[in-house]
Parts: structure tokens; C-alpha cells; sequence
């Protein structure tokens, strides 16, 4: 804090008596600010002074740490789970808070989402997908459409994979089917002929 010190008009001379005068009374006011228990410096202390949060704003200051620790902590789940699915990092959105510093209000983690080059691969990779969105304790409702999708993908390539697995079994079948016509087509004989020919 800065003391000011009036002069008045009978000491406006600067002669060396009232040198000594003027540093009496300095070293007065010292002394009386150092009893105090003011042991502050009054010319850096106004210079260093801080400006002083109002509970309202200290108030919020809270709100913003403990939503900067659960955004942060929310696309850390993200990132833990679907580490060979995430493009990049988390990238954050701020705000600045009463105290001149930045708190992350939400953030996002890009995955990839494409399906798999087969049904085949296709089904794991969705439910990585949706282990991945669903990684939070508090999901948000971004992180359940994406679960959603994957979920809607998974079912679509089991569809696919039954259907090729019906083809694969049918055409396995049909080969079957003509490998006996054409043994049946080449050997005419009656089974009787037959069983003399190895008797």
C-alpha cells in the first residue's frame, strides 16, 4: 500500500533541515505500518496486488476445474478404449474463467468408423466401435448414436456373412449334388455287373 505524504506549506523549502524532517517522518510511519503487522513493501504492493475473486466468481472458478476434469477425463475413457481407432487426439473447447484461465467445457476424439473390408471383419470392428463410444462413465448423447450406428452395422454385416454362409453351403451342394449325377451318368451298369467286377 502507498502512504502518501502531505507537505505543507511551511516546509516547502528544501534545505537540509527539513531533509532530516521529511525522513523522520518516514521512518515514523514505518515503524507505526511495521507494528501493524503490515510488513508489506508499499511500493511493490500495489504493483503485485491480485485482483480479489468474489465468492460468486470463486464459485465458478470450481464449476469450471470439476467440468474441465470430467471433459478431460471423459475423452481419456475415449481414447484408452479405442486407441487403434482414434484419428488424432482429443481436441478441447474453452472457456475463460474469472480468473483469467482456460477450462476445457467440452472436448471430442474422431474414430474410425468404416466398416470392415469383409462381414468378417466388419463385425469385431463395430463392436470395438461401440466399446469405444461407450468408454465413459456418462456417455453423451453423441457417444450412444455413434454405439447406435455401430451396433446397426454389426447387425447388418452378420446379415451379410449368414447370407454369404448360405451361398458358400448351397453352391457346396450343388457341386455335391453333380459330382453324384455324374457318377451315376458314367457307371450304367446294374449294380449286380458291378459287384462281379470286384468278386
Amino acid at each position: 500500500m502507498i502512504q502518501s505524504t502531505a507537505i505543507s506549506p511551511a516546509t516547502t523549502g528544501f534545505g537540509f533541515e527539513n531533509l532530516a524532517r521529511f525522513a523522520a517522518q518516514a521512518s515514523k510511519q514505518l515503524a507505526v505500518s511495521s507494528r501493524s503487522g503490515d510488513s508489506e513493501n508499499p511500493v511493490t504492493s500495489s504493483t503485485s496486488q491480485v485482483k480479489q475473486l468474489t465468492p460468486e466468481e470463486q464459485q465458478q472458478v470450481q464449476q469450471l476445474r470439476q467440468t474441465d476434469r470430467q471433459v478431460r477425463a471423459h475423452e481419456q475413457a475415449h481414447l484408452a478404449v479405442g486407441a487403434d481407432l482414434v484419428r488424432g487426439g482429443p481436441s478441447y473447447s474453452y472457456q475463460t474463467g474469472p480468473d483469467n484461465q482456460r477450462y476445457a467445457v467440452s472436448g471430442e476424439v474422431s474414430i474410425d468408423t468404416s466398416p470392415g473390408r469383409s462381414p468378417a471383419e466388419t463385425i469385431p470392428k463395430a463392436q470395438h466401435i461401440r466399446a469405444t463410444a461407450l468408454a465413459p462413465a456418462e456417455p453423451s448423447p453423441q457417444d450412444n448414436s455413434v454405439a447406435a450406428q455401430a451396433s446397426s452395422m454389426e447387425s447388418e454385416a452378420r446379415i451379410e456373412l449368414a447370407v454369404q454362409q448360405r451361398e458358400q453351403a448351397t453352391s457346396a451342394d450343388r457341386g455335391n449334388a453333380r459330382l453324384y449325377q455324374g457318377v451315376e451318368q458314367s457307371d450304367k451298369r446294374p449294380v449286380g455287373v458291378r459287384l462281379d467286377l470286384f468278386a
